[in-house]
């Protein structure tokens, strides 16, 4: 596969035709396509988007069943790679090369780790088992054939010979035994079924009905995968593109895939200090609720607290004037004016793009809130599920009020290590009768949109009204609810909170004297 660094593919450029004998693939063949950066960088984010739609589905429901199927789909439907689970043969070449440069992309940027390369084993499993069990049963013969998996079924002398077997490992099933058909393969192969007591034993052979094949070709494609990702990631150091790829390979399995909160540019004017406090109670996801209610207990946030609490308040269109003002009005009830101006003001206008290198940052991500900057002694920021003690965390679900069996989920996740899902708990815990209990949580500001979203009841949330200000009343709404973006150009030009802001940090966190 050619790397050009041109914004478009070249006209002459050909198209994938490895898998053009049938849409479902085991990718054997590398893609031998040009592609340009900015393709290379988009279809790996489209894949990574179905890979953890796959995930959070397997989370939230057993695999295979009706509630998984209807998730899953809803999910790949919103992305780029949409017509990968569609059940009518096409011939668009185009359908064909996403998907095939994709998960070749996705290899290379999870053969770094044996954790990276356990997660997309398992993601691109079970979108291989979705795929293939939503194949009509001509297309699934086809498939067999394309990729000259040759199993036979059993003859018929053979079957009536171990027909009461048959039946009896069938289980419910048994009326159907004798009209099914069976492959006769190595127990290796399905150790899945052998475990579950599912089909018939003789002489280190199983006796798989043709409803389960997709257990043989499970084992299949997992050796198959498992030995590429083992090949490229010993080739891996050899990648010549070094400055160019490898950068953008490295940061894909922390990638963020929502949508840009960098700034809520319409809202900005509409949402005043005086709002904060009411909206806390209300729309605030639990980790700004904390920050918010140790700001209003010490007067003060350490600097990790000030950077997420400041860049969120930011994504939900506080603009640079009430945010000093917010700021100040809080921290100098234990400090004086001239120590704020001259200790935490330039940190907030840096935020803003003020100071410094002048870049619009953007608030921070469920993942780097969770995966970065843990908080020490004495800090306020970080996520609760991941940086509090479980029965800490408990306690503090039941003094607010949250039910015994929302409280159980909750931590049940939170112990599990699948924090955004019980964060997402917490919201339907806090939002009785929410209409979109798939919605994921990715990052604060979607909780808070979604929070808003759901209070108003239409499409344009109603904000709280302004206490009076300088003997005016104001009251406003916030603008239509954000979108989860799908298709969002991950080139975005804004800047995240990382090493692009640690020059500009250290003065600041010099003068500090917390």
């Amino acid at each position: 596969m050619e790397i050009v660094s041109r914004t478009k593919r070249p006209k002459n450029s050909k198209l994938i035709k490895s898998g053009a004998e049938h849409r479902l693939q085991i990718y054997k063949v590398p893609p031998k396509d040009t592609v340009t950066l900015q393709e290379f960088e988009e279809y790996a984010v489209e894949r990574l988007k179905v890979l953890k739609a796959i995930e959070n589905a397997g989370i939230r429901h057993i695999r295979g069943s009706e509630d998984y199927n209807t998730l899953v789909e809803k999910e790949i439907k919103k992305t780029r790679l949409a017509k990968i689970i569609r059940t009518d043969y096409s011939t668009d070449s185009e359908e064909y090369r996403i998907d095939h440069i994709s998960h070749f992309i996705l290899r290379l940027a999870y053969c770094r780790s044996e954790d990276l390369k356990r997660w997309f084993l398992q993601q691109e499993l079970d979108l291989f088992r979705f795929r293939f069990l939503m194949e009509t049963a001509e297309e699934k013969q086809k498939f067999l054939k394309v990729n000259s998996l040759d199993y036979n079924p059993i003859s018929d002398d053979e079957k009536q010979r171990v027909l009461q077997d048959l039946m009896a490992s069938a289980g419910r099933n048994s009326t159907t035994a004798d009209t099914n058909e069976y492959f006769k393969v190595p127990f290796t192969e399905v150790l899945d079924l052998v475990r579950g007591r599912k089909v018939f034993l003789s002489r280190g052979f199983a006796y798989v009905p043709k409803d389960d094949m997709i257990s043989i070709l499970i084992t299949h494609y997992r050796a198959h995968l498992s030995q590429q990702l083992a090949m490229t990631s010993r080739a891996l150091p050899q990648l010549e593109e070094d400055n160019r790829l490898l950068p953008m390979l490295s940061g894909l399995s922390k990638r963020y895939l929502g949508q840009d909160y960098s700034s809520k540019k319409s809202n900005v004017g509409k949402i005043t200090a005086e709002m904060i406090d009411s909206l806390s109670k209300q729309s605030f996801p639990p980790c700004m609720q904390n920050l918010h209610q140790s700001m209003k207990r010490d007067h003060h946030l350490k600097h990790g607290g000030r950077m997420q609490y400041g860049l969120f308040l930011k994504g939900i269109g506080l603009s640079l004037e009430e945010a000093l003002r917010f700021w100040r009005t809080e921290f100098t009830k234990a400090m004086d004016g001239d120590k704020f101006d001259k200790q935490y003001s330039y940190n907030i206008r840096h935020n803003y793009g003020k100071e410094g290198k002048r870049a619009d940052y953007t608030p921070y991500s469920c993942n780097k809130i969770i995966m970065s900057n843990a908080p020490g002694p004495g800090d306020n920021h970080g996520c609760p599920f991941r940086h509090t003690d479980a029965d800490l965390q408990a306690q503090k679900l039941r003094l607010q009020g949250i039910s015994k069996d929302f409280t159980d989920k909750i931590m049940k996740y939170t112990r599990d290590g699948h924090y955004q899902i019980a964060c997402k708990y917490y919201f339907d815990a806090t939002h009785s009768g929410v209409e979109e209990p798939d919605v994921n949580i990715n990052h604060p500001n979607q909780y808070f949109d979604e929070s808003q979203h759901f209070y108003s009841g239409k499409k344009e949330a109603k904000l709280p009204n302004t206490p009076a200000r300088t003997g005016s009343q104001r009251s406003s709404q916030i603008t239509p609810r954000s979108q989860l973006s799908q298709n969002s150009q991950p080139t975005s030009q804004n800047t995240t909170v990382d090493d692009d802001m640690m020059d500009d940090d250290l003065c600041m966190a010099a003068m500090e004297t917390a």
